[in-house]
C-alpha cells in the first residue's frame, strides 16, 4: 500500500463513529436523533415529532406518511462533524412491524444506542433489537431518557437490563432528583455536575465539583436529594461495576446516561463520552476472510435499497456500507454477484432525503448510489476481487394477503411497484404453484398499510388486500417436492428466487407438514 494512502485511511477511521440508534416506540428516538444533530450544526432547529401538523417534522421522518403518524417506517441515514468526528447515524424505527428493516440496518453499525424510557423500562421492540446487536457483539451504550417526567428508580432500571436483557450496566452519570424535582446529573466520570436552571429548565449550567460530596450539590440541590445523591452513589461506589472498556466493546457490559432528549438536557456530554468510548469501524466478515477497513482495495455491500426518496424523480437509492479502503466518485468496482464491473458515478451522502454528491469517502461512511435497477439487498461490490459478505438476515413473514390490481390497465406500474418495493425489503413476494397469485408476507399488520400507500401514491395504483390464514413460512429444500402434500390448512408457493416455500394455517399443520416429509428441510429463513 502507498504510504500516503495508508497514513490517510487511518486518519479517516480513527475519525468514524457509525451508530444505529435502537428503542421501543414513543422512546424519544427520533427526538435524540434531532438533538445530536443540533449539535453538529447539521440542522438549526429540532422538529418536534408530536406537532404532526406543523410545518416543520422530524429530520429523520422523510417519508410522507410519516410525517401524517408521526412516527418512523424506514430507517434514515444522517451524516454530520462533530469535535474532529465524523459520525454516521442510522435512525431505525421503533415499531416492531418494521423489524427487519431494522435487522438489516444495524449490520452496518459499529455500535448502538438504546434509548429507554425512564418510566417504562426495557419494552419488548427493545429486547428484540438488543438481541439482533447481543449477537453480533457490538457495544451498547445506554440513554436513559424523560428524566423530567416521574420514572423507575435508577438500581431498578440497572437491575431490570441485567434480568431482561442480561447485560451489565456502569452509569456514567446519576440523576440529582426526578421529575419536578430534577435539578441535575452528576458526571462520575469528570466530577461536575450539569443543571438544569429557570423555570422552564431552558439553560443548562456545567460546574465542576471535588466530588459527589461536594457542598456545592447540598447548596443546588437542598439537603434532601444531597443525602440521596451521596447514599446511592456510596452504594453504587461499592456494588456496582467497574468501568471496564473491554467489556464495554465487546458487548458485556453498558455504560448508561442519564438525560432528557426534548429538554436537551444530558445530551451533549452522552455525545461526548459516546465519542471517546464508542468504536471506529470495524472489520466485516467474507469469504476471503475478515475485511479490515484500513486494507487498500476499496469494498462494501448494499444493506438497504429505497425506492422514490425524490418523488419528483421517482428514483431508487442503495445504502452502502463501505467496509474497507477509499471511494472515489467514478472509480469502477466489481458487482459481484452480477460478475461484472460497474461505474459508480452519482455516490450521495445524506441528511434524511436531502443529499449531496460527494467526491470520496472512506470505511465507516455511508453513500447512497443510484440504482437503475441492477442492486439487491446483501450485494457486494468489491475493487480487484471477488469478495462476499455475509449474506444479510431475511425473516419469516407471519402475515399474508392476496393482492391483485383493481385496474387492469394499471398492470405495468402494479409490477414495478411490486418488485421495487420487494427489492426494497417492504414486503415478500410468492407466487402460488397452480393459479399464479401472488401473495405478499410481511412481519408486520403495517407494513401492509405502507405498502398500500406507497403503491397508490408513488405508482399511482390502486390495489386490492385479501387476508389469507397463513401464520408460518418454511422454506423446503428437497430434490423432490410432492405439492399434493401441501392441501390441507397449507399452500406450497415459489419466492423470487424460485425456492420452494409452505405457508401453514398454524403450528399443528406445519409440525404434520414436517413428519410426512421426512427427507426435506424446512428453513424458518431464505436458503
Amino acid at each position: 500500500m502507498s504510504k500516503p494512502l495508508a497514513e490517510e485511511l487511518i486518519k479517516e477511521v480513527e475519525k468514524r463513529r457509525t451508530f444505529a440508534i435502537i428503542s421501543h416506540p414513543d422512546a424519544g428516538k427520533t427526538t435524540l436523533t434531532e438533538k445530536l444533530l443540533l449539535f453538529g450544526g447539521a440542522i438549526r432547529e429540532a422538529g418536534s415529532v408530536k406537532a404532526r401538523k406543523a410545518s416543520r417534522h422530524a429530520t429523520s421522518d422523510w417519508m410522507e406518511i410519516e410525517k401524517q403518524r408521526g412516527i418512523s417506517v424506514t430507517s434514515s441515514v444522517m451524516q454530520f462533524d462533530y469535535s474532529g468526528h465524523r459520525i454516521n447515524i442510522l435512525d431505525t424505527p421503533g415499531h416492531q412491524d418494521f423489524s427487519e428493516d431494522t435487522y438489516r440496518t444495524l449490520t452496518a453499525a459499529d455500535s448502538a444506542v438504546m434509548l429507554i424510557d425512564v418510566a417504562k423500562g426495557v419494552e419488548a421492540q427493545t429486547i428484540k433489537l438488543f438481541q439482533v446487536c447481543s449477537k453480533r457483539g457490538i457495544p451498547i451504550f445506554t440513554f436513559i431518557n424523560k428524566l423530567d417526567r416521574e420514572g423507575q428508580s435508577p438500581f431498578d432500571l440497572m437491575e431490570e437490563l441485567e434480568r431482561v436483557l442480561g447485560i451489565r450496566s456502569v452509569p456514567m452519570n446519576w440523576p440529582i432528583g426526578m421529575g419536578r424535582e430534577l435539578c441535575g446529573v452528576y458526571d462520575r466520570i469528570k466530577n461536575q455536575v450539569e443543571l438544569f436552571k429557570g423555570n422552564d429548565h431552558s439553560t443548562i449550567e456545567v460546574r465542576k465539583v471535588e466530588d459527589y460530596r461536594d457542598p456545592i450539590i447540598r447548596e443546588m440541590a437542598g439537603d434532601f436529594l444531597a443525602d440521596q445523591l451521596i447514599n446511592e452513589l456510596e452504594l453504587l461506589d461499592v456494588a456496582g461495576d467497574p468501568f471496564d472498556l473491554d467489556k464495554i466493546a465487546s458487548g458485556e457490559l453498558t455504560p448508561i446516561f442519564f438525560g432528557s432528549a426534548v429538554n436537551n438536557f444530558g445530551v451533549q456530554t452522552f455525545l461526548e463520552n459516546f465519542l471517546e468510548l464508542a468504536p471506529q469501524p470495524t472489520s466485516r466478515v467474507s469469504t476471503a476472510g475478515p475485511i479490515e477497513p484500513t486494507s487498500e482495495k476499496f469494498t462494501g455491500y448494499v444493506f438497504k435499497i429505497q425506492a422514490n426518496m425524490n418523488p419528483a424523480h421517482r428514483d431508487r437509492i442503495a445504502f452502502l456500507r463501505i467496509v474497507s479502503g477509499r471511494f472515489d466518485r467514478g472509480m469502477s468496482v466489481r458487482h459481484v454477484r452480477a460478475g461484472k464491473d460497474i461505474k459508480l458515478s452519482q455516490p450521495q451522502q445524506f441528511l434524511a432525503q436531502d443529499r449531496d454528491i460527494i467526491e470520496s469517502a472512506y470505511p465507516g461512511d455511508i453513500i447512497g448510489l443510484f440504482d437503475p435497477g441492477i442492486f439487491r439487498i446483501g450485494d457486494s461490490l468489491a475493487q480487484g476481487g471477488e469478495v462476499i459478505f455475509d449474506e444479510l438476515p431475511t425473516f419469516s413473514p407471519e402475515l399474508f394477503a392476496k393482492v391483485t390490481v383493481k385496474n387492469a390497465l394499471k398492470h405495468k406500474q402494479y409490477q414495478k411497484g411490486i418488485d421495487q418495493l420487494t427489492e426494497e425489503g417492504t414486503i415478500q413476494v410468492f407466487r402460488t404453484t397452480s393459479f399464479d397469485d401472488t401473495i405478499l408476507g410481511v412481519v408486520g399488520q403495517l407494513q401492509f398499510e405502507v405498502f398500500e400507500y406507497r403503491m397508490r401514491v408513488e405508482y399511482g395504483v390502486e390495489i386490492q388486500l385479501q387476508r389469507m390464514p397463513y401464520q408460518f413460512a418454511r422454506w423446503i429444500v428437497d430434490e423432490k417436492i410432492d405439492p399434493s402434500k401441501y392441501r390441507i390448512n397449507s399452500v406450497l408457493v415459489k419466492d423470487k428466487k424460485d425456492n420452494y416455500v409452505a405457508l401453514f394455517e398454524n403450528e399443528y399443520a406445519m409440525r404434520t407438514a414436517i413428519d410426512k416429509n421426512p427427507t426435506s428441510k424446512f428453513l424458518e429463513m431464505a436458503p
